[in-house]
């Protein structure tokens, strides 16, 4: 008698659970990012013991990019990628852009190319199995706290780009935000760039508004776009560019990214307060939006 109850327990409580799912938006919310989160878990559980036979390498990154890849397809997302061609080049550089959400993850893994690793908060290492499989995977983790801690692991990773040919994936706005505008680049990112020498890469992802968002509880199928945007030269440029740099690059950013919320929401544009502008050094010439339409091809997956 009480295997039978307990049978019925677990079948209404699978039903209700169906139903929650398919009729409750915000069920339907927590049981996706529920699943994103354990998945990354169980991924990076597979990944340990694989990578560990190759110890802590860039070219592990290959195994999280693989094991993150899927999502996507999980989810119903399809991802459109414009001007992926900009990044084919051999020689070392430096990728910025926007952070939304954690779903930037597939967007990350869709464009980096190899020999490429982020540079993350230092908090992620000491998450457990996923921190471990993040540094056995080369990622470069940095303390936001500690200003001189930072300095000394950005001229590290300053010397190892040239002499290893690395490219180097950052969120230079620090945190993840899902408003209408971005926050203030940190400039870390171009600190980098410039004492490596190495041009940089602005990446802008469109906003998920219209099938994801943490404040309203949705998370649906939907479409995302990420424009990979002309190089910014950094040659010749010196740390006291870096401001400039940082203001002329994220403006460019900014541009793409109201051209993209127009896009995504219908609207003629999105409000949004622009940066600005300055009269450009010889980084930031030709960085306007028009130039990124005329010179970004589209990719769909």
């Amino acid at each position: 008698m009480e295997v039978v109850l307990l049978h019925g327990l677990l079948l209404f409580l699978s039903l209700a659970a169906l139903l929650l799912y398919r009729h409750n938006a915000t069920f339907h919310y927590f049981c996706k990012v529920a699943f994103f989160n354990c998945w990354i878990v169980a991924m990076a559980t597979l990944l340990c013991p694989v990578a560990a036979l190759r110890g802590r390498s860039v070219k592990n990154m290959k195994l999280l990019r693989a094991a993150i890849l899927p999502l996507k397809h999980l989810y119903g997302i399809k991802i459109q990628v414009w001007g992926s061609e900009h990044l084919n080049i051999k020689e070392p550089y430096v990728i910025v852009c926007n952070h939304q959400a954690s779903l930037d993850l597939m967007g990350m893994v869709e464009v980096m190319p190899d020999g490429c690793v982020p540079i993350a908060k230092k908090e992620l290492m000491y998450m457990g199995i996923v921190g471990w499989a993040c540094w056995l995977s080369g990622i470069i983790f940095i303390d936001r706290q500690r200003r001189e801690d930072a300095i000394d692991v950005i001229s590290q990773t300053a010397r190892t780009l040239r002499r290893d040919n690395l490219r180097v994936f950052i969120f230079p706005e620090g945190t993840r935000n899902q408003d209408r505008s971005m926050l203030p680049f940190k400039r870390g990112a171009f600190h980098l760039a410039v004492q490596a020498q190495v041009p940089i890469f602005p990446i802008v992802i469109s906003p998920y508004w219209d099938f994801f968002s943490s404040k309203d509880k949705k998370f649906t199928s939907g479409t995302c776009t990420i424009r990979v945007l002309p190089k910014v030269e950094t040659r010749g440029l010196s740390p006291k560019d870096v401001p400039e740099l940082t203001e002329t690059v994220q403006q460019a950013m900014v541009d793409v990214f109201t051209e993209m919320s127009a896009d995504c929401c219908g609207d003629q544009r999105a409000e949004q307060p622009l940066l600005p502008r300055r009269a450009g050094t010889g980084a930031g010439r030709g960085t306007g939006s028009q130039r990124w339409q005329e010179d970004t091809t589209r990719t769909c997956n």
